[in-house]
């Protein structure tokens, strides 16, 4: 039985759907079973990270789990500390995490620190486990773009291996179900590296109107979105992800997502085709 978390969201029910469609018997754990997908062979279970006895409970049986790293917040380590040690209380023999490149206690991007925290506490537990290190997703590259055709970040000219979320499913669902992954760590990445600059030129030829990069300090970076209102530690994560890109840690280019999946991942250009 293969255990999936975040089987609501975007990546997670992508991976679901992939399982449900080789027929692997799944169990969902959600925190709300009403927005749970419907799949054929797949069980629903409800329990949010954190919580001890509701992921005893919805663990029973599972002996591979899909634990999808929870959604940003000052408190993310502690909750997936706290499941990693539910799930292998609840006798969970395999964990598969979604974590990120260059996950290291001093990665420029912030989020990346509790990545790296989060992996350490899972070897620490002696389970089993394999480490899918995304890059950026294609998918957040239009969503960059403001109202006025224009994307503002510290990103300078680095250059981002950005990765679709439809690759990543097809490599976790490949992982899930297949021996030989014990221990592995696995960068996933676009099959190319771009500039902010070329991925705005991309956008633009893809939707038929100017769209241009335009890049800030860190300063300009902070100033410009303290103005959400959201907390510190979330604007320090926005700034980060492009200051990451301007020293160069997204850049490497993988070849995982071929060599697990037997097909090359989509560049920029087809992402936008598609969508």
């Amino acid at each position: 039985m293969i255990g999936v978390t975040g089987a609501t969201g975007q990546l997670g029910g992508r991976i679901a759907r992939r399982l449900a469609a080789g027929g692997v018997p799944q169990r969902l754990v959600v925190r709300d079973p009403a927005r749970a997908p419907e799949l054929p062979g797949a069980e629903v279970a409800q329990a949010a990270y954190g919580e001890h006895a509701a992921l005893l409970n919805a663990l029973d049986g599972v002996d591979t789990l899909l634990l999808l790293s929870a959604t940003e917040s000052a408190d993310r380590v502690s909750l997936h500390k706290a499941t990693v040690d539910a799930a292998v209380a609840a006798g969970v023999r395999r964990i598969v995490y979604t974590s990120f490149v260059g996950a290291s206690p001093s990665a420029t991007f912030t989020f990346a620190r509790d990545h790296w925290h989060t992996e350490e506490h899972v070897r620490g537990t002696g389970v089993d486990f394999t480490f899918l290190r995304d890059n950026l997703y294609l998918d957040f590259v239009p969503d960059f773009v403001g109202e006025d055709g224009v994307i503002r970040g510290p990103a300078g000219d680095g250059r981002v291996a950005a990765v679709s979320r439809d690759d990543v499913a097809d490599v976790a669902a490949a992982v899930l179900v297949s021996e030989g992954n014990s221990g592995m760590t696995y960068d996933l990445t676009g099959p190319s590296a771009f500039t902010l600059a070329e991925g705005a030129a991309l956008v633009s030829e893809a939707w038929g109107r100017p769209v241009r990069y335009e890049p800030e300090t860190l300063d300009e970076a902070y100033r410009s979105r303290e103005g959400y209102g959201a907390p510190p530690w979330e604007v320090a994560g926005w700034v980060t992800s492009y200051a990451a890109i301007a020293s160069g840690e997204l850049s490497a280019v993988s070849p995982a997502v071929e060599t697990i999946t037997g097909h090359p991942p989509l560049s920029l250009a087809e992402y936008l085709a598609q969508t």
